[in-house]
């Protein structure tokens, strides 16, 4: 986990646009890595990266906003409507996947 922002949890993921099927797990250089079929094209990789990251914590996709890296495959998101100790449970698990 990263930090805690004005109105949630600020956290660091790695897109890897263009993959076979979307999946969210495992980490590159402390980053949650997250492959989505989407192509880095017009902020589809973006859009498609959020949603992934939304589900995998089971939250609505409103509670995921980009806060950085909008054309990096490196990017901040934060993540609202969520007690940061749940917050922190759930983001390990998906790390070590």
């Amino acid at each position: 986990m990263s930090r805690v922002g004005a109105q949630g949890v600020r956290l660091a993921v790695r897109v890897r646009p263009g993959a076979s099927r979307t999946r969210v797990g495992g980490s590159y250089d402390g980053r949650l890595v997250v492959a989505v079929s989407a192509r880095a094209v017009s902020g589809a990789a973006t859009a498609a990266a959020l949603e992934a990251v939304a589900g995998a914590l089971g939250l609505r996709p409103r509670n995921v906003t980009l806060v950085s890296g909008a054309t990096s495959r490196d990017k901040v998101v934060e993540v609202t409507g969520l007690a940061a100790d749940e917050l922190a449970a759930r983001w390990a698990a998906l790390l070590e996947r």
